[in-house]
């Protein structure tokens, strides 16, 4: 993308000064740091000085990173899971002293916001403020990062909202974790696919695998006797789900083609349900002692899968390793991609077929329109009279309207009328289309050229033998002039006609003669057959009244 490599060539000493400036991350305490802000009018905003804070560190600048972020619909567990991602990374990475990483029942859980209930909890993205600093078995160092997203399909969120958070996490992060309830569902497959190719259509197609890793994480499995908890189970599932049949419908077939050319890496773990007191307790903190056996085992499954040495995935964009003072650049690269306008607006499903619906209708009405005319004015029909071809068109208009409006539509009245102004406004652009076309049958106004430069040339000459008879010559010689002009224009315009090259000197010559016409010559002309006629008036009066030879008035 070249916003991204405009940025990848900006020098970092700025940012580094700026962070210089402001106290440490870790002298506020480890917390959620908001990255992404909800902003008005449903737009989201990037904290550069929060995300420089922490991506440009010191001691963090200048490794990869690994990238881990959760979405998903709202009100899931996503903040819960990390927090014990937090407790995993802060007891293998950090200071957390020996024993169980899992810590003591009795301690509470604390890291990312989260809380039990029916509303939202998380908004925009957040980034946890302790980069974590570990050690590849190849011996590279890197920092680990962790993302919490808002959930989506909440109440408050557009399908744009949705679509906008989960495609920025998947972009940015090395293992998107897609958190679900209960089952692998077709809609969730379905609202993975949009809020992927949104992704997708913000990446430039470099040939390859857009997105790293996507992990599937399952929670609530009521069905261990078909498979499994775990890894295991979870590709069982996951493999059954995404396999291609010919025996499938072709959108089904295409929607997980879809799915798997994205990824490089697609996985999926199966949770067990963490026990009604979690789900129901209003004063459940998070104590293992609350949570049920099965589900702390599985988390002890899951939870190193993702976060040992060995089991890290490095960020890479375009087979390249990022590092963190690159991170930086490509959040602000990304997020000014969807504040522009430069990516199509995602749809509900209602929405789209509503849409789709009422362009099926403009499409119909168009047809009518345009077949009604065709026996008008259209082919080798002769010309008619342009008031005729007026009056056809608003006839002809109100059927095609008729049409549109009669036929069954999804969405209502109010979402149809936007297609009947702009079906009303193609038909009037069309009508000018059908009006030129008759209007170059008429054989007057298609010789209006030739005839404007030939009377043109014509008077001149005349113009000049008079002058030359009374002595003007140099006045007489400048109509020769003119008269010459004309005659070369004329003999110019035909060899355009006949060869139909330089067209548009061609069409200058034509608008150069109708401007005549209508400014000169038809006034003229106008002027003079009124004349013409107010004197054969006045005669005819005048003899009407005059007396006869023996003082009685003529009779007619």
């Amino acid at each position: 993308m070249a916003d991204i490599e405009e940025y990848k060539h900006q020098e970092s000493d700025i940012h580094e000064e700026e962070v210089s400036e402001k106290p440490s991350p870790a002298s506020k305490g480890p917390h959620g740091v908001q990255v992404v802000n909800t902003g008005p009018d449903h737009t989201f905003v990037l904290d550069e000085d929060a995300l420089a804070e922490l991506l440009l560190q010191d001691d963090i600048k200048d490794r990869s990173v690994v990238v881990i972020s959760v979405a998903g619909a709202f009100r899931k567990g996503k903040s819960f899971l990390l927090d014990f991602f937090l407790r995993y990374m802060h007891h293998k990475y950090g200071s957390g002293g020996g024993g169980d990483w899992l810590g003591s029942d009795d301690e509470p859980l604390g890291g990312f916001s989260w809380r039990g209930g029916s509303e939202r909890d998380t908004t925009g993205i957040l980034m946890w403020s302790e980069i974590f600093k570990a050690t590849l078995d190849d011996g590279e160092e890197v920092a680990i990062i962790l993302l919490d997203t808002q959930g989506a399909f909440d109440s408050e969120s557009t399908v744009r909202d949705c679509a906008t958070v989960f495609a920025l996490s998947t972009m940015l992060s090395s293992v998107q974790i897609y958190n679900l309830s209960q089952n692998i569902q077709e809609d969730d497959l379905q609202h993975l696919q949009l809020f992927t190719e949104y992704g997708r259509l913000a990446l430039e197609d470099g040939g390859r695998t857009p997105f790293q890793r996507l992990q599937f994480v399952v929670r609530d499995w009521s069905f261990p006797y078909e498979a499994p908890y775990g890894a295991s189970g979870g590709q069982a599932i996951l493999s059954r789900r995404l396999k291609v049949s010919d025996k499938q419908h072709p959108e089904l077939q295409s929607l997980r083609k879809h799915i798997t050319s994205c990824f490089g890496e697609i996985g999926c773990f199966l949770m067990p349900h963490p026990g009604l007191r979690v789900a129901t307790s209003p004063t459940f903190d998070g104590r293992l002692s609350d949570i049920e056996v099965e589900f702390k085992r599985a988390l002890q499954q899951l939870v190193p899968m993702l976060l040992a040495p060995d089991n890290l995935v490095v960020k890479e964009i375009n087979g390249q390793r990022v590092r963190s003072k690159d991170l930086l650049l490509y959040f602000k690269a990304y997020m000014n991609i969807y504040k522009g306008n430069d990516l199509p607006e995602p749809k509900s499903m209602l929405v789209a077929t509503a849409e789709a619906n009422n362009l099926t209708a403009v499409a119909e009405a168009r047809d009518v329109y345009t077949t009604l005319m065709e026996e008008i004015c259209g082919g080798a029909k002769p010309y008619l009279q342009a008031q005729l071809l007026e009056a056809e068109h608003k006839r002809i208009r109100d059927k095609a309207l008729h049409a549109f409006r009669a036929k069954r539509k999804m969405g209502g009245d109010e979402f149809s009328q936007a297609y009947c102004q702009q079906l009303t406004q193609d038909l009037e652009d069309q009508f000018q289309q059908f009006r030129a076309h008759n209007e170059s049958k008429n054989i007057f106004k298609a010789a209006r050229t030739p005839s404007v430069f030939f009377a043109i040339a014509l008077t001149f000459y005349v113009l000049s033998g008079v002058l030359g008879l009374v002595g003007l010559y140099p006045v007489a010689n400048l109509c020769n002039l003119c008269m010459g002009m004309a005659l070369l224009t004329l003999v110019l315009w035909a060899y355009i006609r006949y060869s139909g090259e330089m067209r548009e000197l061609g069409v200058t010559i034509d608008e150069a003669a109708n401007w005549l016409w209508d400014n000169v010559i038809k006034p003229v002309y106008q002027a003079g057959l009124e004349k013409g006629m107010e004197q054969a008036a006045a005669a005819a009066a005048e003899r009407v009244s005059a007396p006869t030879a023996n003082g009685k008035h003529k009779q007619l």
